[in-house]
């Protein structure tokens, strides 16, 4: 599954040749990292870390969480839990213990299947396709027929805090699947 697939970006740009396809895929491939760095993982993926805590709840980092595969302690002697014995947020990446027992005797690896489950949502697909619409005008030059104007897409004006690679409608694409304050 990819945030993006070449044909999506094709016909975006309204691009029907194969003359661009290599330098074009290297955008498409590069708009997922900026796409997560706002909204988290989109595209699934095994990660692997240390979690640390004592209480009712320990959180993983990266969200959203398709699923947990193990959490296993660091320490010699630590309890081993099975993950049937484990509730997740998967939202918020939240892990509770089904009988509301506290967690102790950490640290643990925690190994989860990070980002969406099946196909990414339209929504942002579609923030996918104008973000490469708008990296791909930035190379091709002022005064192109059809391409100027002085709106969010102008490559000479940054939007405030993003520079001048996230145009404004972008950001409103993916303000629904923006991480919570605190997590990166």
């Amino acid at each position: 599954m990819a945030l993006l697939t070449l044909d999506e970006a094709k016909a975006q740009l309204n691009l029907t040749t194969v003359t661009h396809d290599v330098e074009l895929q290297a955008y498409v491939d590069s708009i997922t990292a900026m796409v997560e760095w706002y909204v988290g993982p989109v595209e699934p993926r095994t990660v692997t870390e240390t979690v640390s805590g004592r209480g009712l709840t320990l959180a993983l980092a990266q969200i959203p969480v398709v699923s947990l595969t193990s959490l296993t302690p660091l320490l010699l002697g630590g309890l081993v839990l099975d993950v049937a014995d484990l509730v997740v947020d998967n939202e918020n990446g939240i892990i509770r213990r089904v009988t509301g027992d506290p967690f102790c005797g950490g640290p643990w690896a925690a190994v989860y299947t990070a980002g969406r489950s099946s196909v990414p949502p339209p929504t942002l697909n579609l923030a996918g396709r104008m973000l490469v619409q708008h990296l791909w005008r930035t190379q091709q030059g002022p005064g192109r027929p059809g391409l100027g104007g002085n709106d969010d897409y102008d490559v000479n004006q940054p939007v405030p805090g993003f520079g001048y690679a996230v145009p404004n409608r972008v950001l409103q694409l993916l303000q629904p699947y923006r991480l919570p304050p605190g997590v990166a």
